[in-house]
């Protein structure tokens, strides 16, 4: 029967938290890196500079004014 990693020793428990960390701390630092804005040497263009105006909000704006 194989056995389970599970362990109720402090110091595995650690270590295990530790190496979690660590996976986290890495995956948090690669999302940073490929979420900051890199430029406009790629060609890619900011979703806010195609964004339409809101025509519903502006009516909405619109009406409210008039109440």
């Amino acid at each position: 029967m194989e056995q389970n990693n599970l362990t109720n020793d402090p110091q595995e428990l650690l270590k295990s938290k530790q190496e979690a960390d660590k996976q986290k701390q890495q995956f948090s630092s690669f999302v940073r890196d490929i979420s900051e804005p890199s430029g406009t040497d790629t060609g890619q263009v900011s979703p806010d500079q195609h964004r339409e105006p809101d025509k519903q909000n502006t009516l909405k704006d619109t009406e409210n004014r008039m109440l």
